[in-house]
Formats: C-alpha cells, sequence, structure tokens
C-alpha cells in the first residue's frame, strides 16, 4: 500500500489528470498548501452562508447548528493561522 502511495506521490501531470479530476501534486509543497487553503476557503465561505440562512429563517434549533458552525469556522480559520495561510476571505 505504501508502494501506491508513493507511485501517486511521484506520478507524472498528466497521470494524475487521467483518474478524471485533478489532484493536487502531492510532491510539491506549494501546491498542496494551495489546494488546502482554497478547500477551507470555500468551506469556511459555504459555512458562512449556512449561518445567514439559518439566522433569516430560524428554526428552534438554529442556534445550537449556528453554535456549531462557528466553531467550525474557528477551527478552520486557526488551522489557517498556524500554517501560515492566508486568512482573507
Amino acid at each position: 500500500m505504501l508502494i501506491q502511495h508513493q507511485d501517486t506521490l511521484l506520478a507524472e501531470p498528466d497521470e494524475r489528470q487521467r483518474s478524471g479530476y485533478r489532484l493536487p501534486a502531492l510532491d510539491q509543497f506549494d501546491s498542496v498548501r494551495d489546494h488546502v487553503q482554497t478547500k477551507l476557503h470555500r468551506e469556511v465561505v459555504l459555512l458562512e452562508k449556512r449561518i445567514d440562512a439559518l439566522r433569516k429563517a430560524p428554526t428552534p434549533h438554529s442556534a445550537i447548528i449556528i453554535d456549531t458552525y462557528e466553531r467550525m469556522i474557528d477551527r478552520k480559520l486557526g488551522f489557517m493561522r498556524r500554517w501560515g495561510m492566508d486568512e482573507s476571505i
């Protein structure tokens, strides 16, 4: 199994794209960092949109859900801060 992962890590860029979706170049730190940063930004934006929607149409459990989403955002932004990623959205 480790060999499989090594093959993936060392695969040429055209081999990585044959799978039908774009994989990050795992052998290049900046590529992985950009991929993770982009994904985290999207997730934070999505969570903020969900919070806005919950505030506009409150339900009996909105407060709990909003609280949970806010904690998730804080953790994602904390991760980004620890790894020196741009937190601006």
